[in-house]
């Protein structure tokens, strides 16, 4: 007997309308009140929320712009829902992760949704449980970048396909699954580029070829569905070329091809690069992989393999991104909902006791992370005082002892035989630990946010002052100060932009001190080292902000 028809290990009673209720409720609050709780930190989120900014206060939605300079690293999905949101709702952290959020929280309802269609109504409460509490998942929900918006639109790829390619969907029904296949695959091209189309196709070749199920190719809908594809994904890549002719180049050569071949980038890594990014990011549930793939690979009944198919999907992932010249820990953002599936319909068939094993070794991880917290409080780098590292170290602690919780109460219930109050302890505990070291990581705002900064020379802005950022340029810091800065000796992904616009900028330090004293009203920022360079030579300067690692001031 094949794994897929393996009856439950025990007898499994039906899920309490109730215990759904609560876990939905839990995590809907826990999810969405973790978006609000920090300031805007380190470059992408800066970034991401600044070219919304400017494209809801300009009103152009077809050339993006960071710090009033072209940006074409992604396409333009994410900032017009941004945007829209701006509009809609004000500016705020909130609002700026919104999308973000909500990408990540569609995503665990579109999979449970999608497992209990296809395979049961605990398999598809247990795919929530176990997608909606793991650590990446929650992460990357609730940071700015464009993962999580495009790992939404691939799971819709991926989870269509499954539905549709099933024996007993119809035929009219499986030619609208197929139709929002080839629309989530726009979606997902409008996110992040070409990966939108080459996941998917590469994933369906490699399962057909392993598989040999070539059953599926002529239910992909191989006329309307590429229509659509071009119909919602060309029309803005043909505007923003017609309109920036450097952009097609930048963005298919430069952002795609050279950035996989080349480390261009500067994002480096070898090829376990991934490795621990997936063990970390698939916790509390990471001891159960070995077991998931061990059972994953067993043939199904019938010709289509639903698991297979996931198989592939993960494993293509993991290995087209480490082959890549330039790793970032999102790229594999992917693999995680369909993780979520091969686990939710594992854990079906699994018995309650087989847990407890399971809740021994995350107890004595979170046992190990909470002895370790007060030891990460005492470190310090040049960069990160260790007042920060301690301050945070606190809430380690708290979230580690969420966690060791959460599995002692787990354990307790697999030891009674409750599996699904097993899994219920253990998402929940999950979710607790994520929202706690997401409240926590705010403790380190005047370090990674420029929202101090800002909040220093906004009472010294007028309209007509003018704002410089010397040799750095800190992501967050226009997005506060709601207006754009003059950069001053600084290029890195502004190359582009500012070849294209340079009168937008003052390409040599030299050529500062002339503007500073020709303005009316002028306030900068820079590091320690250029102010005290900039006081030995003499400029006037009022020093009206000062941390380890920057320096605001103002013309007298």
């Amino acid at each position: 007997m094949t794994a897929a028809n393996l009856p439950p290990a025990a007898a499994s009673r039906p899920i309490a309308p109730a215990v759904i209720l609560l876990f939905w409720l839990a995590a809907t609050v826990l999810w969405f009140s973790s978006l609000a709780c920090r300031d805007l930190a380190g470059t992408d989120e800066g970034r991401y929320a600044e070219i919304a900014r400017e494209m809801a206060q300009t009103g152009d939605f077809i050339t993006p712009r960071l710090n009033g300079l072209k940006y074409f690293e992604k396409p333009a999905l994410q900032y017009w829902m941004t945007a829209l949101s701006f509009r809609a709702f004000g500016e705020s952290e909130f609002v700026a992760r919104l999308w973000p959020g909500l990408s990540g929280f569609l995503t665990v309802l579109l999979v449970a949704w999608t497992a209990r269609r296809l395979w049961g109504r605990e398999a598809g409460f247990y795919t929530a449980l176990v997608t909606a509490s793991m650590v990446w998942m929650i992460g990357v929900s609730h940071y700015i970048t464009v993962d999580m918006s495009v790992s939404f639109f691939l799971a819709l790829s991926l989870c269509g396909f499954l539905v549709a390619q099933q024996e007993d969907t119809a035929p009219s029904a499986r030619r609208r699954w197929m139709l929002l296949v080839w629309a989530a695959m726009a979606g997902a091209v409008l996110s992040k580029g070409l990966i939108g189309v080459v996941i998917p196709g590469a994933v369906m070749v490699l399962y057909s070829l392993i598989y040999r199920d070539w059953k599926v190719w002529p239910r992909m809908e191989p006329l309307w569905g590429p229509l659509l594809f071009l119909l919602l994904a060309a029309p803005w890549f043909v505007m923003v070329s017609l309109k920036n002719s450097e952009f097609a180049q930048f963005f298919f050569i430069h952002e795609h091809f050279q950035r996989f071949a080349t480390d261009e980038a500067r994002r480096p890594g070898g090829w376990y690069y991934f490795v621990p990014v997936l063990v970390g990011g698939l916790l509390p549930w990471t001891s159960l992989l070995p077991q998931v793939l061990r059972d994953a690979v067993r043939r199904e009944p019938g010709r289509f393999q639903a698991n297979g198919v996931l198989l592939v999907w993960c494993g293509f992932i993991f290995v087209f991104f480490s082959a890549s010249s330039s790793k970032l820990p999102g790229y594999i953002l992917p693999m995680f909902p369909a993780l979520g599936l091969l686990l939710g319909r594992w854990l079906t068939r699994l018995p309650a006791a087989a847990l407890w094993p399971h809740c021994i070794i995350l107890m004595v991880l979170w046992l190990g992370g909470a002895i370790y917290a007060p030891i990460f409080g005492m470190s310090a780098s040049r960069r990160m005082p260790m007042e920060f590292n301690h301050a945070f170290s606190g809430w380690v602690l708290a979230a580690a002892l969420a966690m060791i919780i959460a599995a002692a109460l787990a354990g307790l219930a697999a030891r009674r035989g409750e599996r699904t109050q097993a899994l219920l302890r253990l998402s929940l505990g999950g979710l607790v630990f994520g929202a706690i070291a997401l409240f926590g990581y705010q403790v380190y705002s005047p370090m990674v946010s420029a929202k101090g900064t800002a909040t220093a020379m906004l009472p010294y802005l007028e309209p007509d002052t003018e704002v410089f950022s010397l040799s750095r340029y800190e992501q967050s810091l226009p997005f506060y100060l709601k207006r754009t800065v003059t950069l001053v000796d600084y290029v890195d992904e502004f190359d582009l932009g500012e070849k294209a616009e340079p009168s937008r900028w003052i390409p040599r330090m030299e050529d500062f001190p002339k503007r500073w004293l020709a303005a009316r009203s002028a306030v900068a920022v820079s590091s320690p080292d250029t102010y005290e360079a900039l006081r030995r030579d003499g400029l006037p300067m009022t020093v009206i902000y000062q941390d380890v690692r920057r320096v605001a001031f103002r013309k007298p």
